[in-house]
């Protein structure tokens, strides 16, 4: 069926087109050339009127309604369409633009109900539902969970457009086959997630197992002061770290250093009196979250299960090195088990999950930001860069994609992009696509 012709200026990308009809936003045509079927998608889409073009007043539109309706060729429908790629290379999942424009006056039709099944809906195996196509509600959305999880996932879009309702549903998916999902929920959104044996985890940081800038993150000992942090690496030694009464043996360590009348250390006896002040303080205020006897918080997390660990209680330091040491520990844990898994290690197990494990991070512009360097966003790159080599997967949540590290957006092989305004975010991830224009 004959849905219009391209005029005016094409290209690989993007064509306008006359049509017999106004088309929708979110509808998609078949532009037939020598190189192939082309698919492409309405993106903006107009009416005009030659008998409304000068009307000035109310009798005029008046009598240019009478003209018009008498006129068959009055109405102008435009439709500007963005290029998705060649039909065979879509139904295969390759995105392959056109090398040359369709030509000026090339037909566009209507694409079949097969040919978007095969590219939005393949009933294959690994393929889940996640909803239906938008002007096309008959045919299934899909999307490959294998594919996802190995090639790393970015979800990116405004408040209020379904970040979050997009998460939950491939959680779902992941949780009916038994998959391993960790999602860090920095305000306390998927608690109640509606799935079954989901296993909700109340963070909390064993400064045991932190090293010393680590724990001076933990405790908010401010940036800049030098002194204090050197007072804190002295003091939280290997004996500090084994002994069963851990904050009073750092205690006892700091007082050492505020009772020596060694002239080195006499020189920071003031930085030390604060921070006796401050891990006094943090044993007060963070007395529900700093459990040095809680063991290792990685045996927390359940195999085979949802796992959301509710980090809402955490300050941003305290949560950033939180996101850390999980990142870091889940990475080795993946690692060993490659490792004892290809038969390189005589060692025993030393490894808790047998299987991939999908982690996700929510407000990802707070952990790997781009402005500056965290502990969080170390890791994180670590595991876009060599994850999908070990069973991890990596999926990153956020509304500011302009505040998020390019070089770790750029890792992500999949993402869903929905509702963004700012130029700064569209910028953002057109710099880190490859076939993602800010249009």
């Amino acid at each position: 069926m004959s849905l219009g012709f391209v005029i005016g200026e094409s290209k690989p990308t993007f064509v306008t087109a006359i049509t017999s009809r106004a088309l929708s936003v979110g509808e998609y045509i078949k532009i037939r050339t020598d190189e192939g079927e082309i698919l492409g998608l309405v993106e903006r889409s107009s009416v005009s009127s030659a008998a409304f073009t000068d009307v000035r007043n109310f009798d005029e539109a008046s009598e240019s309604t009478e003209i018009a309706e008498i006129n068959k060729r009055d109405k102008t429908f435009t439709a500007h369409i963005g290029i998705l790629g060649f039909l065979e290379n879509l139904r295969k999942g390759q995105s392959i633009i056109p090398s040359i424009p369709p030509i000026p006056g090339t037909e566009i039709t209507q694409p079949s109900k097969q040919d978007l099944e095969i590219i939005f809906g393949p009933k294959k195996e690994g393929w889940v539902t996640i909803g239906n196509l938008l002007r096309n509600k008959t045919i299934e959305a899909k999307i490959n969970l294998d594919k996802i999880v190995s090639r790393h996932l970015g979800i990116l879009a405004m408040t209020g457009m379904g970040k979050s309702n997009l998460v939950s549903l491939v959680t779902k998916q992941i949780s009916k086959l038994k998959g391993t999902v960790i999602i860090f929920d920095y305000h306390n959104d998927y608690t109640n997630l509606n799935i079954p044996r989901i296993n909700v985890i109340d963070a909390k940081i064993n400064p045991r197992l932190l090293d010393a800038d680590q724990l001076s993150e933990v405790l908010e000992i401010r940036d800049g002061a030098n002194v204090q942090q050197r007072v804190l690496r002295m003091a939280f030694t290997k004996h500090v770290k084994e002994s069963k009464e851990f904050w009073k043996k750092l205690e006892n360590e700091i007082d050492f250093i505020v009772n020596s009348e060694d002239k080195k250390l006499k020189e920071i006896r003031t930085s030390a009196y604060r921070v006796q002040d401050i891990i006094e303080e943090a044993q007060r205020r963070f007395e529900d979250i700093l459990d040095p006897d809680m063991g290792d918080p990685i045996s927390f997390i359940k195999e085979g299960r949802t796992n959301i660990l509710n980090i809402s209680e955490l300050s941003e330091k305290q949560a950033n090195v939180a996101v850390a040491f999980y990142l870091q520990q889940l990475l080795k844990d993946r690692k060993d088990a490659s490792i004892a898994r290809h038969g390189r290690s005589k060692r025993e197990r030393n490894y808790q999950f047998n299987s991939p494990i999908f982690v996700i991070i929510e407000e990802a512009h707070v952990f790997i930001p781009k402005d500056h360097d965290t502990s969080a966003k170390y890791w994180a790159a670590k595991i876009a860069r060599e994850g999908r080599k070990f069973g991890l997967g990596l999926g990153i949540v956020s509304q500011r994609p302009r505040s998020v590290d390019l070089n770790v957006l750029s890792q992500l092989g999949s993402f869903a992009i929905m509702k963004i305004i700012q130029e700064d975010d569209q910028r953002q991830i057109a710099s880190a696509t490859e076939s993602t224009s800010r249009e």
